[in-house]
């Protein structure tokens, strides 16, 4: 759709398909979904945070973790319960880049809470002895900063760059807000919006993906050449979270070629799940990888529920 007028109010989601009376149970589908996403996320933060025996490295970059799920999920969730409903898949341009906003920092804190945490396991395995003069309360702190606001500032200044466009249009093949579909709407080229995605794209994701290869390489290594007990604590401590890096990896990696390739000969359904999978993997996953794999946060839930049933 192409428009005279530079100045856009609102933007049409077309990537809904038209369900007719199935949208109730799709609402209900994704309601549920939604859910159990807080019913998982928030009794682990609450665990972690009031019980002073997880106040360490490893815990702490699980909670930032669960606190980020939260937030990526609620930016997503309650606007797309909202489209399921509606007949007209509209959204304003404010609500827009607010949205563009929220997704895009949950994926960066993403990227980089993983890259910490594969730090920590680095120090753990392959440092046992320094573990606890390296991973001091300070540098959990500029990890955690380092986690949270470095991407926060880049990507607002993604959305500034974007909302000052001048668009010749405003109908995106999305199911939310994204960046790269609103520069194919700009009337013109933005070089400097695609140099600058480009150098974000390798910031919060190169980066970080290059921290997580080598640490693995350095524990594969003392995993080969130690003994038993050592791979086997790696293997323990390692296993959540290389399959959470994995999982979220192939949700990222479509996501970016579904904005940046024509993807009209893929289903729209498979298009519509893979979109979702990108924001839904890692908040539904990760609460069982971590909670379930380790014994310290089971009992502790368990004690919680416990407390709250008598």
């Amino acid at each position: 759709m192409k428009m005279n007028s530079t100045q856009v109010f609102y933007f049409t989601l077309s990537a809904y398909i038209d369900t007719g009376s199935v949208k109730y149970f799709s609402f209900l589908i994704v309601l549920c979904l939604y859910v159990l996403i807080v019913g998982s996320n928030v009794p682990l933060i609450v665990v972690i945070c009031v019980n002073k025996s997880l106040h360490e490295p490893m815990y702490m970059f699980l909670c930032s973790l669960f606190v980020n799920e939260l937030y990526g999920s609620t930016g997503l969730f309650p606007f797309l319960l909202v489209q399921i409903l509606s007949d007209v898949h509209i959204v304003s341009a404010p609500l827009c880049f607010l949205q563009m906003f929220c997704i895009y920092t949950y994926a960066c804190v993403e990227f980089t809470n993983l890259a910490a945490m594969s730090y920590d396991r680095y120090v753990a395995i392959c440092c046992p002895l320094q573990y606890n003069s390296v991973m001091t309360s300070r540098r959990i702190a500029i990890l955690i900063s380092i986690t949270w606001f470095p991407p926060f500032f880049f990507v607002a200044v993604t959305v500034f760059l974007s909302s000052s466009l001048h668009l010749c249009g405003n109908v995106m093949n999305k199911i939310y807000c994204g960046n790269h579909s609103i520069i194919k709407l700009a009337c013109k080229e933005p070089k400097v919006n695609n140099i600058y995605e480009l150098f974000m794209t390798f910031l919060t994701v190169c980066v970080p993906g290059s921290v997580i290869l080598y640490t693995y390489v350095r524990i594969l290594k003392v995993c080969f050449s130690g003994s038993k007990q050592t791979r086997q604590k790696a293997l323990s401590t390692c296993t959540p979270h290389l399959a959470s890096v994995i999982n979220f990896s192939f949700g990222v990696s479509f996501e970016i070629l579904q904005s940046r390739f024509d993807m009209n000969n893929v289903p729209s359904m498979l298009r519509i799940f893979l979109s979702l999978y990108f924001l839904s993997c890692q908040p539904v996953f990760n609460p069982v990888l971590y909670g379930l794999n380790m014994s310290k946060i089971r009992s502790l839930c368990k004690k919680l529920v416990q407390k709250f049933s008598s």
